[in-house]
């Protein structure tokens, strides 16, 4: 059976399934009210991987966490992301340093903590030499701000320069059994160690990709959603789900897929299933 946890950059110790808290609202009231359970019982369910952004509503979703959270258990890790800025009502990527720099301070601010345990580049900014914005997030660590440096959305080839220029412990891209563009990047992170967090980790697909997963849930007496992260968690010891949803009955059944063990069989039969429609 699978490993149930992974160190990110080797000594952050999480559990495979964490949980993607970019759909928590903080307003109204009532959304609030749901979204503090939801987190609440993540945490009770078991969860020590929490992701989140700056741009999750300009800095209200790491306030949201903080407010249903801390203080934190010590096996939890919040991670976070900086680099995309709201400009004149629109969002735009923006890797400058100073830029940086002040993202990091806000998100320690609103979190409420002194270390963020893994911090992600939301994305590469094309403007910006790319060493002047890891340098400044490789700063940071040594300034004991930030634990480990990640990337958001990037390619193999970007992920090999980022690495000549700071350890890197994570890549977050969207990727789940149905849309598998960046299985280059994922192979990449396999072989060198690093976590790969994928984004929207369960995707609608074509009517017969529906069938297949439909099929294999009914021979576990699981659910689609629970099959294509247990696939997830098959597909290699390095990838961490980061499911996310506003119900607890959704969470709950997020995490379940954890227990859930697919056969050879069965793996053989979903592996191909982008291309076959």
């Amino acid at each position: 059976m699978a490993s149930t946890t992974f160190d990110i950059g080797g000594d952050l110790t999480v559990r495979r399934i964490g949980f993607g808290a970019m759909r928590l609202a903080p307003e109204p009231a009532s959304a609030r009210r749901a979204a503090i359970a939801v987190a609440r019982r993540a945490v009770e369910l078991g969860v020590t991987l929490i992701d989140t952004a700056h741009m999750y509503g300009w800095g209200a979703n790491e306030e949201l966490l903080a407010e249903a959270l801390y203080p934190y258990p010590d096996d939890l890790h919040i991670a976070t992301k900086v680099g995309i800025s709201l400009v004149d009502g629109e969002w735009r990527v923006d890797g400058r340093p100073s830029v940086l720099r002040d993202g990091v301070d806000q998100a320690l601010r609103r979190l409420r903590v002194d270390r963020i345990g893994l911090l992600q580049l939301h994305r590469i900014d094309p403007d910006t030499p790319l060493a002047d914005q890891l340098g400044a997030l490789g700063e940071l660590r040594a300034e004991g701000k930030i634990g480990h440096i990640g990337l958001s959305e990037v390619t193999v080839a970007e992920l090999e320069r980022a690495r000549s220029i700071v350890e890197i412990a994570s890549v977050q891209n969207r990727y789940n059994l149905l849309d598998r563009e960046h299985d280059p990047v994922l192979a990449a992170c396999d072989a060198a160690g690093i976590a790969f967090l994928p984004w929207r980790p369960v995707a609608a697909g074509s009517a017969g990709s529906r069938a297949e997963a439909a099929a294999v849930a009914d021979e576990l007496g699981a659910t689609p959603t629970q099959v294509a992260l247990a696939w997830l968690l098959a597909r290699s010891p390095v990838v961490l789900p980061i499911p996310s949803t506003t119900g607890v009955g959704h969470l709950e059944e997020n995490l379940a897929a954890a227990d859930l063990e697919l056969t050879s069989d069965q793996l053989d039969r979903l592996d191909p299933l982008p291309g076959r429609d």
